[in-house]
C-alpha cells in the first residue's frame, strides 16, 4: 500500500479524474479493464480502490504491476489534497455492481439486490438480472419466474451472487 498526498476539486469527482489520468496506461497499454474507482474514507483514512479486470481474470501479480504502473502518474498529476492509500484489487467472483455500465455487463447474471425501502414487500433480492433501462434508471430482475422492476435509485447494494453451498456440495 502506497500512502499518496495530492490535490482535487471535489471528493466526488476523484474518482473520474483518477480513471481519466490511469486509462491509457492500464486499458490501452496493459490491456487490463477497469471494472471501478472508488475514493472513500473508512474511519480516520482515505482509500483510493482502482478495481481491474480481464478475460484471464486477475491475480495479486496483475494488481502489484498495475499498481506500479500507476503510482508514479498519480504523484505526479496529484489530483487528491487529501493523504490517501493506493489500493488495486480484482472484483472478486461477488463483484460490485454500481454503474449503468456494470448492470449492463452483467445482464443474465446472477445477482443479490439490497434495497433502502421494501417493494413488493420485501427489502433484499436474489434472483436474475434482466435488463436496465437505456437511460440506466431502472433494472429488471427475474426471481423464481416473476419479474420485477426495480429504480436504480432504490438499489442501497448490488453484487453479483454466487451460491457458494452449492459450489461446495454440488
Amino acid at each position: 500500500m502506497a500512502e499518496n498526498k495530492a490535490k482535487a476539486k471535489g471528493k466526488k469527482n476523484i474518482a473520474s479524474i483518477v480513471e481519466e489520468l490511469i486509462s491509457p496506461i492500464v486499458v490501452d497499454e496493459m490491456g487490463y479493464d477497469i471494472w471501478d474507482v472508488e475514493y472513500v474514507k473508512e474511519g480516520a483514512s482515505w482509500y483510493l480502490r482502482i478495481t481491474v479486470d480481464s478475460e484471464n481474470g486477475i491475480d495479486i501479480d496483475d494488481c502489484e504491476k498495475v499498481h506500479r504502473a500507476i503510482d508514479p502518474i498519480l504523484d505526479e498529476a496529484d489530483p487528491i489534497e487529501d493523504f490517501y492509500y493506493l489500493e488495486v484489487s480484482s472484483p472478486g467472483v461477488e463483484r460490485s455492481i454500481r454503474t449503468k455500465e456494470h448492470y449492463n455487463a452483467c445482464i443474465d447474471c446472477d445477482v443479490k439486490l439490497k434495497l433502502f425501502s421494501e417493494v413488493s414487500g420485501r427489502k433484499e433480492f436474489v434472483g436474475i438480472l434482466r435488463s436496465i433501462t437505456e437511460d440506466g434508471e431502472e433494472i429488471t430482475i427475474e426471481v423464481n419466474g416473476e419479474i420485477f422492476a426495480i429504480k436504480r435509485n432504490m438499489i442501497s447494494k448490488a453484487n453479483i451472487y454466487f451460491d457458494f453451498d452449492n459450489e461446495l456440495n454440488g
